[in-house]
């Protein structure tokens, strides 16, 4: 039976995984069309029927690529640290609370956070070991962001987890049978919508990637199947982001239709942001994370710290 157990447990991780990345192919190209339609043009709709076969092609094209890396770099770690990014950002979907999943995860929100901290070494090892001035910037970069506001996303995260005692994704939906978090605590929410933006470097905040200029950032040296998997981890991480958003604050998980739509919506949000908003400067990213969010998110945990004792 333990066998059996293992096979099944396997076999939901390898769905999972599937899943994750035919996920992240059509929001990639989901994301080139709406970017498309709001600067007033088409976007992909050559290959295939619209467009629709658009990001296997890229794929293709990406991962056939001749391999080139530079004379200078640290070869190992420079090849292997987008593999590892990659590893890490779909390590966390093993959270998701799929009913056929096999796996209970107790201590979820803890995983999630060991996880996000392990993603910030491969954007530093991977910036380091290209031996570029750019690269060594955009991964200074990087870490400097990631590491803020991954302190303001564990304390947000902390006013939910305060209010439902335990660290169990499952438990979410259960708590928001009779109303969503995000009405109890709206301003926490944008604050975590604008932190994931910061966490997965997008727009207004890819100071990591400078996707807008010459130069690329802590990705320069990388091009073929390194720069795919740089590439497919953050998108990844953009999507469960926006899962995680969905669990916590609009009504938790649920096998429906409209579990899919809201996690369609915030990710849809993501590249709304992108088409909009201009990029941020340096330090006012700093400033908002250390002297905006972080004080929100405290006085929300001092607040419901307050409100759990006293219903208790």
């Amino acid at each position: 039976m333990m066998l059996k157990d293992m096979m099944m447990m396997i076999l939901g991780m390898l769905i999972l995984i599937l899943g994750v990345l035919i996920g992240v192919a059509f929001l990639t190209l989901l994301e080139r069309k709406v970017l498309g339609y709001i600067q007033i043009r088409k976007g992909p709709n050559k290959v295939g029927y619209m467009g629709i076969l658009q990001p296997f092609s890229d794929a293709i094209k990406l991962f056939t690529k001749e391999q080139v890396f530079p004379m200078y770099s640290n070869y190992i770690s420079y090849y292997f640290s987008p593999i590892i990014s990659f590893i890490l950002s779909l390590m966390v979907w093993m959270l998701i609370p799929y009913y056929f999943n096999m796996i209970s995860f107790n201590l979820g929100i803890l995983f999630f956070l060991c996880c996000t901290s392990m993603g910030v070494y491969t954007v530093m090892v991977a910036g380091w070991s290209s031996n570029s001035n750019y690269s060594l910037l955009g991964g200074l970069r990087a870490v400097a962001q990631t590491i803020s506001y991954e302190v303001s996303l564990a304390l947000i995260m902390l006013s939910s987890i305060m209010l439902i005692m335990d660290f169990n994704m499952m438990k979410f939906f259960i708590y928001q049978d009779l109303i969503w978090f995000l009405f109890l605590m709206l301003p926490l929410s944008m604050s975590w919508i604008s932190s994931s933006l910061a966490e997965t470097n997008r727009t207004p905040f890819d100071f990591a990637e400078r996707e807008s200029e010459l130069v690329s950032g802590f990705n320069i040296e990388y091009s073929t199947g390194g720069f795919a998997l740089i590439f497919l981890a953050e998108y990844s991480s953009i999507l469960f982001m926006s899962m995680l958003f969905v669990l916590l604050y609009l009504g938790g998980y649920n096998t429906s239709v409209f579990f899919y739509l809201k996690l369609i919506f915030i990710s849809f949000l993501f590249i709304w942001v992108r088409g909009t908003l201009p990029r941020c400067r340096y330090d006012m990213l700093m400033y908002l994370s250390w002297k905006s969010y972080m004080p929100i998110s405290l006085n929300y945990l001092l607040f419901f710290e307050g409100l759990t004792m006293f219903l208790i």
